[in-house]
């Protein structure tokens, strides 16, 4: 079992929601945090709130040069947990490309250049931990969602290839698939969203995989599985079904 304590983490996407209750579940472990996200306010406000010690560090993770100022600011690191993100509820109909863009750059390219910061070293001295953030929207495309289905389903991928290279260093690659988690973002959705959980308890669950030595934690468990099924489905039925 991985121990946390001690250990130094940076949560990029710590302002509010799930990565606001995973940083505070971490604090409890007694490990010590930076705390990133835009908005410096909110940051100090999760800083505030937490029991350990922690660094408030605003950045943008679509500026690849704030990043590597950050970094230089952090000094020492073990592990990074990926959590910024962000979300339009939208499909073919009503498109909008400026969102779509952003939702590509923030969940998916924001995470290439966090890593182009972090991974490196990690795997230089053969020693980190890291998080990445998918989605259970990630197994297969969805109906009103195709941006955001394809930057988790990026994440999904890249964790995937990371955790293949890294299989057996000292560099530990780990995936987190949520459903859906009240959060101002799932508050955008205007339909009935099966198994939401509140980020306290969606935390335990995160912080909880991360001690373990697992890869990949989809959950809910019960609503997981109907997304991990549909995998094997013949796209015939698939689309009859979820389109």
């Amino acid at each position: 079992m991985r121990q946390l304590k001690g250990k130094r983490y940076w949560v990029v996407g710590a302002s509010d929601g799930l990565g606001a209750a995973i940083s505070q579940r971490l604090s409890d472990e007694g490990a010590e945090l930076v705390l990133s996200a835009r908005s410096e306010g909110k940051l100090q406000d999760v800083a505030d709130g937490l029991s350990g010690k922690a660094m408030v560090l605003p950045v943008d993770v679509t500026d690849t040069q704030a990043l590597t100022r950050a970094r230089e600011k952090i000094g020492s690191l073990d592990g990074l947990v990926m959590l910024a993100g962000v979300y339009w509820p939208f499909g073919a109909q009503g498109w909008d490309a400026e969102k779509a863009v952003s939702m590509a750059e923030v969940n998916f390219v924001g995470t290439m250049k966090v890593l182009g910061v972090v991974l490196p070293e990690f795997v230089e001295r053969d020693q980190g931990h890291i998080v990445l953030t998918g989605s259970l929207t990630a197994y297969r495309g969805l109906p009103r969602s195709a941006p955001y289905t394809a930057s988790k389903a990026g994440i999904m991928a890249l964790a995937e290839s990371l955790h293949a290279d890294l299989r057996g260093s000292g560099v530990d690659v780990q995936l987190l698939s949520p459903g859906f988690v009240k959060t101002q973002l799932t508050d955008k959705n205007d339909f009935k969203m099966p198994f939401i959980m509140e980020p306290s308890k969606a935390a335990d669950i995160c912080v909880s995989h991360m001690r373990s030595a697992r890869f990949h934690k989809p959950f809910p468990t019960a609503f997981s599985l109907m997304f991990r099924a549909a995998q094997f489905l013949p796209d015939w039925l698939y689309y009859r079904l979820f389109a």
